[in-house]
């Protein structure tokens, strides 16, 4: 038996199999989720190829989080699919070039905006256009959101705006979690440690991050292996964890742990 058998997923944030909500998508397939994926725009193609690298082929639905008609459709096409949602992986995050990479002051309000409304209110957004499903799925057993994080506790070289941003969405998951957890549904995030993807690729000098993990890493890192997040996704999906919730779980190696020391 699989740790994830008879649970339907919605997994977002597949744009490669390099992502790390593929590696989220692939681990749950294989622990016996049925599981849909969400893409949005141009990127809508690119996840609808890198979803026939799965074990079995999943749906992909079309959802923009910044678009209330499509996250409304998106809703109501899984309720004709499914009559519960066991789990929501959020793993959507973008920010404008003049967020990442340029200090403070050069992005204004328009560019920050963006940043905001993709990366930590989506999650809200998410939750809100699933919640009858996740409700149902509460009321049966246990419903689990997981929300995938990097680390806002202390200020990154580069990081800029999208530290804000991440910092945003760990308040927001402890928010969540207060509001929801009497409906049966659990909130959480998994702080993962670097690892390379395109949307780590497109941060400018995040190379440097890459360079020093495994050094600073008390176990080791490596930024070419998204297993380890992978599994601490499942086991919060999965009934492991039946009262955590407002959690932040960090798969980095130990990094967290120890700051700028080796």
């Amino acid at each position: 038996m699989g740790l994830l058998d008879g649970k339907r997923l919605l997994v977002t944030g597949v744009l490669t199999d390099a992502s790390l909500a593929f590696a989220v998508a692939r681990l749950a397939q294989e622990e016996g989720a049925e599981i849909v994926l969400s893409g949005a725009g141009r990127a809508l193609s690119l996840t609808q190829r890198t979803a026939r690298k799965l074990p079995r082929t999943p749906e992909v639905l079309e959802i923009d989080v910044t678009s209330d008609e499509q996250l409304s459709a998106a809703g109501h096409a899984l309720a004709e699919r499914w009559d519960g949602l066991d789990g929501l992986l959020h793993a959507i995050g973008f920010a404008p070039p003049d967020c990442l990479g340029n200090g403070m002051f050069a992005a204004g309000w328009n560019d920050v905006s963006v940043a905001l409304h993709i990366s930590t209110y989506s999650l809200k957004a998410l939750v809100d256009a699933f919640m009858p499903l996740l409700e149902s799925a509460g009321r049966d057993g246990g419903a689990s959101v997981v929300g995938l994080d990097f680390d806002a506790t202390v200020a990154w070289p580069v990081y800029d705006w999208m530290g804000v941003a991440k910092a945003g969405l760990e308040s927001l998951s402890r928010y969540l979690a207060k509001e929801l957890g009497r409906r049966g549904i659990r909130v959480n995030l998994v702080a993962a440690g670097p690892v390379r993807t395109m949307a780590a690729k497109s941060i400018p000098g995040f190379s440097a991050f890459e360079d020093t993990w495994a050094d600073q890493a008390p176990l080791g890192w490596d930024v070419h292996d998204a297993t380890a997040v992978a599994k601490a996704c499942v086991a919060l999906f999965s009934d492991l964890f039946p009262m955590t919730t407002g959690e932040i779980v960090h798969v980095d190696g130990g990094v967290h742990a120890v700051g700028g020391s080796s």
